[in-house]
This record gives structure tokens, sequence and C-alpha cells, in this order.
């Protein structure tokens, strides 16, 4: 089956402007925001690394320090993975035996040999608690663009993000080169068994991944991405609460009132996150989402027989602390996302990347 990846842009048109974008790692910088401070225990078994990288995927660098501690892998873990091409900031926590004592001052000759990758420690913390997947509360991005074309198209788009926020799209990096992982998961669900459960899930979230973003750009395209219909899932801003909205007369709260909410940024629209269960939308919505996915009914059905629940994720993305500056040509970008959240669903509305970038 053939996977498009072209959802609609906010605005209706795509961006008129196009920049360079990732020339080298400093251009794509990214911090990991924990939300708390790890709980120290001199005695603790976990070792909490701050941990800076520059040309290195997350993954690389959690074997690596396994390897610099001589443990297996699986015993390194992480909150979220970050992005290669970039520098960025984050914490690991390697799980150790309570008398073991580590120099970790040697860690970054370790990685002397590699030209174009680099890690350091710039903290260490013990910990009676590991660090896991999803952790941390958001990340925080610094991002320079080269030689936008069209910097008016450019600001313009920045002051609607800013007011209104983007959709909140899985990033293309989610469905691997070309839509790859959608095609593996399309086989898996097909029969072909995947051993690897790393694999399996990576396959299993792109897929759901997939089916969200169309519902998304359903309603962008139906202009109703911003109003409610009935029978409407919202979720509570700044919580994974939720509730469905009937629309009808004996609802509390009517339209203009949901209306209000959802305009102020007190409750958020949602798009569902497929699996088993009855749909959480009812009447219109859940209408309308059954119409956005009658053509992937194969898929629906392979995640439900995988076992995933119903679950919704907010349709629209608030872009926090966004600010800017203009230095000739070259943009310099900064803001805050909450986990789960893609920083290029965010420049996906402001430009076009060249293909020579």
């Amino acid at each position: 089956m053939n996977y498009e990846l072209d959802w609609a842009f906010q605005s209706g048109q795509p961006p008129a402007s196009s920049a360079r974008f990732k020339q080298q790692p400093d251009d794509f910088q990214v911090v990991e925001e924990l939300g708390f401070e790890p709980a120290e225990d001199e005695k603790g078994q976990h070792h909490w690394l701050w941990v800076e990288k520059r040309g290195a995927n997350t993954e690389f660098v959690a074997r690596q320090l396994a390897a610099f501690a001589g443990i297996e892998p699986r015993l390194v873990s992480f909150s979220g993975l970050k992005d290669r091409q970039a520098v960025t900031q984050q914490w690991f926590s390697v799980e150790l035996p309570a008398t073991r004592v580590i120099d970790w001052n040697g860690f970054r000759l370790e990685l002397e040999h590699a030209s174009d990758e680099d890690a350091r420690i710039l903290m260490h913390v013990r910990s009676g608690r590991k660090l896991r997947r999803g952790t941390h509360a958001a990340n925080r991005f610094a991002i320079r663009l080269r030689e936008v074309s069209q910097p008016a198209d450019v600001e313009a788009r920045l002051l609607e993000v800013q007011r209104h926020g983007v959709p909140n799209y899985f990033g293309l990096q989610r469905f691997g080169h070309g839509g790859a992982n959608l095609s593996k998961a399309e086989a898996m669900f097909a029969g072909r068994r995947v051993k690897d459960r790393t694999l399996r899930s990576l396959y299993l979230s792109a897929a759901r991944s997939f089916l969200f973003n169309q519902v998304v750009s359903a309603r962008i395209e139906r202009q109703l991405a911003h109003t409610p219909l009935a029978g409407d899932v919202f979720m509570l801003a700044g919580s994974q609460s939720f509730f469905c909205w009937s629309g009808g007369e004996a609802e509390s709260e009517n339209e203009s009132a949901i209306q209000a909410r959802l305009d102020c940024g007190d409750i958020r629209l949602t798009a569902p996150l497929w699996g088993r269960g009855a749909a959480l939308t009812q009447a219109q919505a859940a209408e309308f989402e059954a119409e956005a996915l009658a053509p992937w009914a194969n898929v629906r059905e392979g995640l439900e027989r995988a076992g995933l629940k119903q679950e919704r994720r907010a349709l629209q993305l608030q872009v926090e602390d966004l600010r800017w500056e203009w230095r000739g040509d070259e943009l310099e970008l900064a803001f805050r996302l909450p986990t789960g959240a893609f920083a290029t669903s965010v420049l996906r509305e402001l430009f076009i990347t060249r293909p020579d970038a």
C-alpha cells in the first residue's frame, strides 16, 4: 500500500520560503528538561549521567557508556531519543552494583577515535532510582536556519505559530526513510514475524502515528482543527485527563462555552492513538474519524490484534517560549516542547528544506 507522508499545513498552504537546515551539529541544539532533580543516594546502584553529545545518536552513546562500565547495554537507560545531527544534553542512568566505584571522568576518551562523534559527562549523580523512558517533562530547542529565501513569509508564519501553535503531527523520522517502517508494519500485520521487541514496537508506533496524522490532517483540510464537533474528546491543558462533549441540549456546557475554553487554551481537541476498544469519540466526531480512517482498515485491525488500547493525543501543539532573532538571512529560533512533541512539526510550518541542505 502507498503511504503518502504529505499532511495539510495549518495555514492551508506550504511555506513559500526555503532554508538550509542542520548544516552542522551546532545548528540544532536540544536540552532535555526532567522537570525534577534526581534524588541523590550515595549508596544507590543507578548512576545518573548528564551527557552532552555532538554528532552521535542516543543509543550509540548508551552502548559506549555500557562498554566503558563493562556491563550489558540493557543496564543503561535514557528517557528519550535525541537527534544525531545535533548538539544535545540529556540524562542517562547506568545500573551498577552498589559497591562498584567508577571514575566517569575518563569516559570522553572512549570516543576520541571518532572524528565526527563526541560525548562528555557534565554531571554525575548516584540514585536509588532508574531513569525510565518518557520520564522527562520537555525539550528546549535552539535552532539556526541558514540562507532563508523569503524572511517576510517566515516572519508572518512565526507570528501565527506564536498565537495558535502548530498541528501536533508525529515527525517524519517516526516513519523511517520513505515510510519504510510503515511497510514493515503492514508486513507484520500480514503475518511476518518480528522477533526483535524493539523493532516490533517501532513498527507499531509508526502505524499508530500514521493514523493519528491522517485524522489531524483531515480536520485541518475540513477547517475543523479549532472547531468542536458533537462527540469530540477534549484533553485538559497540562494533563492527560480528557472528557467527551456530547454537544446535546443536556450537556452542561453549550457550544459557545466549549469554543471559548478551546480558544483560550483551557482544553484541547484530540485525535486517536488507535487500539482496542470502542472509539472514545461519539456522534459527529466518531463519524468523522471513521471516515478519515476508512482506507486504513488493515492498519487499525493490526494495531488492535497487537493489543494496543485506544488512547488520545492533543490535535494541536502549543509552542512554548517561542523566540527568534534575524542575523541577515539567518534565523535563530528558540522554543520549548513537551515530551513526545516533534520540533520538525514546528519547522515544517515555517520553511521548506532545500534538497542540498
